[in-house]
Order: structure tokens, then sequence, then C-alpha cells
């Protein structure tokens, strides 16, 4: 059969949440691409946490009689999920289905659509028209908050959009904070900023969907707010599915389909993926897209979800070997349901017994973990249990009045 004669039809990949509004939100931007696709199949799955997962919305696709598969990465900016985790879920399922072509686009990036659709969120919560913006704002300052991953150009990305939207609509000053991995973390960035002197502050997060880290963002402006009344704080609303955000999507699957991104002379996100798993370079997880129990949670719940146990069987271990010259060791229990192992060579050896019960969740070694306004002003505030294992004990240590049980401890952004 064809090319021209195979039926077609588009997948979108997101990450995931135990967020179920996360879940719900993920699905109108699906059913506003469907809009603009109306002779398509358009299925989305999950990595994680969340149903459907991946295999089973490419199934859905198989079962309509789909053979040619456009797939595109439901997120703002290429890390480790867009450029390692969704390719591998593709190509693994695309070997076991003969005679099926899937082709995978581009993360959503910087494109113009997304940058206005961000800017028209800004400028609703501060009362102001879109369409009619102010000729500046240079009484106000803007705080971006950005995802923070291991992947460096990522967190680059999320600073090149504050400071163009900061040239777009004229801010007195603007910055980029992380709720992530990476630094500055949200409230050591804001605790920082309040102190450059505006009066008016905007935290606009760069974010999708809600979530616990939208929630735990709201936390930190809260907390910060109430410590400095003296300033005005304005929470812009994530992006959802805002009419620019879906123009965004349905260009990334326009390029598949009209041959443009073959063509370019960039490597793609699943070439780039191919030529390093030839290499040896990528660590592929095919647990990745395995559904997850959402209710499964250790990065601290609201008694509102649902009842927590704290006391966690734990049975997830760590074992990483480095050399830093002193040796520690520390065990933390939080039930993962797998294993890593880890070599490297740093000067130091220590071992971790983790037991986190997320099932599968990874995150790559973040050089600057231990960077004093990084991940670990967050510890005991619902920090991602898998970066726990990085902190050195010497960092543990300092951080022990913090801790408190680790990441078991509820979120900041819950505490109320």
């Amino acid at each position: 059969m064809t090319e021209q004669a195979k039926k077609k039809g588009i997948m979108i990949c997101g990450h995931g949440s135990r967020d179920k509004d996360a879940e719900r939100e993920f699905g109108l931007v699906a059913a506003g691409l469907k809009a603009r696709f109306p002779d398509l199949p358009v299925e989305y799955g999950f990595l994680e946490f969340s149903a459907p997962n991946i295999h089973m919305g490419l199934n859905s696709l198989i079962q309509q009689g789909v053979e040619d598969i456009y797939a595109i990465p439901g997120m703002l900016f290429a890390a480790t999920h867009a450029k390692n985790d969704i390719p591998s879920v593709l190509t693994t399922f695309q070997d076991k289905h003969d005679n099926l072509s899937v082709h995978y686009g581009r993360e959503l990036g910087l494109q113009d659509d997304m940058i206005e659709a961000f800017q028209a969120r800004i400028y609703e919560s501060l009362g102001l028209d879109p369409e009619n913006p102010p000729a500046d704002l240079y009484d106000t300052m803007l705080v971006v908050v950005g995802r923070g991953t291991s992947d460096t150009s990522a967190n680059a990305e999320a600073a090149k959009l504050t400071r163009i939207v900061n040239e777009n609509m004229g801010f007195g000053w603007a910055d980029t904070v992380y709720s992530g991995v990476t630094y500055p973390s949200v409230g050591v960035g804001l605790e920082k900023l309040v102190k450059l002197g505006f009066k008016r502050i905007v935290v606009a997060p760069y974010f999708l969907f809600t979530g616990r880290l939208i929630k735990r963002i709201e936390g930190y402006v809260d907390k910060v707010a109430a410590e400095n009344p003296a300033i005005k704080f304005i929470k812009t609303p994530y992006l959802n599915d805002h009419p620019r955000v879906i123009d965004a999507f349905e260009n990334r699957v326009n390029e598949i389909m009209d041959g443009s991104l073959s063509q370019a002379s960039d490597e793609t996100l699943m070439s780039s993926f191919k030529r390093r798993l030839a290499a040896g370079e990528v660590d592929v997880h095919h647990h990745h897209a395995e559904y997850v129990d959402p209710e499964d949670d250790t990065q601290g719940l609201a008694a509102a979800d649902h009842a927590h146990d704290h006391s966690h069987s734990h049975s997830h271990s760590h074992e990483h070997s480095h050399s830093h010259e002193h040796s520690h060791s520390h065990d933390h229990s939080h039930d993962h349901g797998h294993a890593h192992s880890h070599d490297h060579s740093h000067g130091h050896s220590h071992s971790h017994g983790h037991s986190h019960d997320h099932g599968h969740h990874h995150h790559g070694v973040y050089q600057h973990i231990g960077h004093p306004l990084g991940p670990r002003t967050m510890i005991g505030e619902g920090v991602c249990c898998c970066f726990m294992g990085q902190f050195t004990q010497e960092i543990l240590e300092q951080e022990q009045d913090r801790i408190e049980g680790d990441c078991s401890k509820t979120a900041l952004a819950h505490n109320a």
C-alpha cells in the first residue's frame, strides 16, 4: 500500500500527572486538535502516572485502521522525555507492528504561537486586553517559572522565552526561576527578586497544564506574598488549551505531513534518538508508558487528595558507585518497585537504599544538584524522591533540619 493510500492518524504524547485535572486538560488539547483535523483519528496517551498510556492510544489508532501515525510530543521543550523516552516507546511499538509507519515530530518550542499565547495569559492576568496592550509595563517585574530539568538546553529555552516576552511587553525587569531540578528554585528566587523594589510582580508559569508543580508554585507565591504585604503579586494562569496553543500543535502536525520536517537539515528528535541509541549513548527505560496508578504517590499529597499512608513499605534500591574521596551511605524508603544502578567516577563512593513507590520515574543526574539556590531548597517540600538519591551525605546533613522524613512530607503547596 502506498503512503498516500495509507490511513493516517494523529497521536499526542504527554508526560502524565497524578493530578486528574491535568489529565482532563490534556484531553481538551486533543479535542482542540481534533477540531483542526476532523477527518483524521486523534488519540493521546501518557508516559506515566495517567491513563491512557501511549501504547493504549497507539493501539486505538491501529484498531481504527490507521497505518501511518503522526506522533507529536505534548511538551514545551525537548528534555529527556521528548528526546529519549517517547522515541523509545514509539520505535518499540512500531517494531512490533508490520506495515505500521510512525513519524515523530518536534516539541512545541518557542513558536510565535506559543509566545503569543503566553503573553495573552499574562495580559489577561493583569486585566489588560491582549489585542490592545499598553506600550510598556515599566512599573512591573515579570517572573517566568520554567519546569526546570537536568537538560541544560531546555533550561536555556525557558530563559530565552523570558527575554523575548520581556522585550515584547516592556517589563521593568524580568527573570526566570524553576520548579524542577535546576536553579534558582521558585521560593528562593522570588525571595531574592523582591529585593529589587518592584511593587507589582507578575509570576507566570510556562506550563501547559495544572498539576502538583503548579500548586506548589502557587504555594510559594502565597508564602512570599504574605511575607511582603507591600508588594502586589499577580499569578498568571498556565497556558492550557489557549487557541494559539492549539495552533502550535497543528503546526507541528502539518510539518510532518507536508514533509518539511524530514527535509530540514537539522537532526529531528527521532533521528537524534536513533543515532545516540546506536552509539550506546541512550539509557532506555522501557518501563515508561506503562500505566502507574495515579493514587500511588510519594511526593506529598494533601489530605484533600486522599488519605496517604506515609509508612511506605520500601523495596526500591539505588546503588551508586562514585569516588569523591569520601564514602557515605544513606537509606531512604519509598518503594519504587524497580532498581537503578549507576557507576560514575567522581571521587567518592556511596550507596543509597531507597524505596519510593514511583513505579519507574527517573531523572538524569544533574551536575549542580548541590547549588545553594537549587533543589536542596525544596527538600521536605515535595521535591521528587528521585533527586534525593543525587544529594551527597554532606548536603543531606546540611539540610537535615528541613528533611523531616525526606520527600514523604507534604509539599509546601498543600500546607494549610
